[in-house]
């Protein structure tokens, strides 16, 4: 399981090589990002230790002439040059820490990519203790292709990013719908910094609601996220969207998260298969005009993911190690 870069275990690195093992370590960046940073970083050590070095230099021969003024004048420029080191050190941790939010985020929307929603999904799988049931959804823009032949991939653009501000937008405090869990002991207000809404790429969507008491209320959730889209006035983004407004359908697999045990060694097939259904249940929503939300409940069956009716109970299994 990756950590989390929000949380960086162990010291900070200290000299030239130990922060180059640190951003080979900690950043998944492509191999000309990574030579241009490192490049980057051994240019700004080089430089310091030689202005260190004729600093010294300086302050030497200022005192062996006895020249009181020049060391008065040293000691400015080594405050001065210190200062300048801390504004570097300050500038690379800014940028790393862009960078690797970045490598996070959806560049269009700003939201989680799909790699490290499957990521975390995975993480909560294999570590969650106290739920009763979790959900997976996925949310899928209805006839997009529509809107991009007829009216242009700017107007396309915009409705990506308004679905996805609006369902970001739709995050319930008391559950901590699609609030990205930083450590498995992290505190409720870790658990409220980042949203666990995901792109999944192109017009859809996806997202997990981590803690539900009862399954029926994932259905209440993925119709406030469809309410949220068709009450939302199109026209702000486009005059021309008043003819067909925006509406999106959504596929939701609610499963009894039982024992962590039973979880433990098969979360990453175990998500692959919540979003591989999601997605299947999200197009069977688009035959269906009523709703446009189709649900699914599951449990954990002998290390698979298998589909439970209406009133079937879950399993009576301990959410206990």
């Amino acid at each position: 399981m990756r950590q989390d870069p929000a949380v960086v275990p162990g010291p900070p690195p200290q000299t030239r090589n130990e922060l180059q093992a640190w951003v080979r370590e900690h950043l998944d960046l492509p191999p000309g990002a990574e030579a241009a940073l490192l490049t980057a970083i051994d240019a700004v050590f080089t430089r310091h230790e030689r202005l260190w070095q004729e600093s010294k230099q300086e302050a030497i021969q200022a005192l062996s002439a006895g020249f009181a003024d020049k060391m008065a004048r040293v000691k400015t420029e080594l405050s001065a040059k210190d200062a300048t080191v801390s504004s570097i050190s300050h500038y690379f941790e800014a940028l790393v820490a862009d960078l690797t939010d970045k490598s996070h985020r959806d560049p269009k929307t700003k939201l989680m990519n799909f790699s490290r929603f499957t990521e975390q999904l995975e993480s909560f799988l294999a570590l969650e203790q106290r739920g009763r049931w979790c959900a997976v959804g996925l949310v899928d823009i209805t006839g997009f292709k529509w809107y991009n032949d007829a009216l242009g991939h700017s107007v396309g653009d915009q409705i990506i990013e308004r679905v996805a501000a609006l369902l970001r937008e739709q995050v319930r405090s008391d559950d901590l719908l699609a609030q990205e869990r930083l450590t498995p002991r992290a505190t409720d207000e870790e658990h409220r910094s980042k949203d666990l809404h995901a792109r999944f790429g192109g017009d859809e969507f996806c997202f997990l609601i981590p803690d539900l008491a009862e399954c029926h209320q994932a259905h209440s959730v993925g119709e406030r996220f469809r309410e949220a889209v068709e009450r939302y006035d199109w026209t702000l983004e486009d005059r021309r969207l008043s003819v067909q407004p925006v509406h999106v359908d959504v596929g939701v697999v609610c499963l009894w998260l039982g024992s962590v045990a039973n979880r433990r060694f098969i979360a990453r097939r175990l998500a692959a298969d919540l979003i591989q259904r999601a997605d299947k249940l999200m197009y069977e929503a688009k035959g269906e005009r009523a709703s446009h939300i189709y649900l699914l409940r599951a449990q954990i069956n002998n290390g698979t993911l298998a589909e439970m009716n209406d009133d079937d109970p879950p399993a009576l299994e301990s959410a206990e190690v």
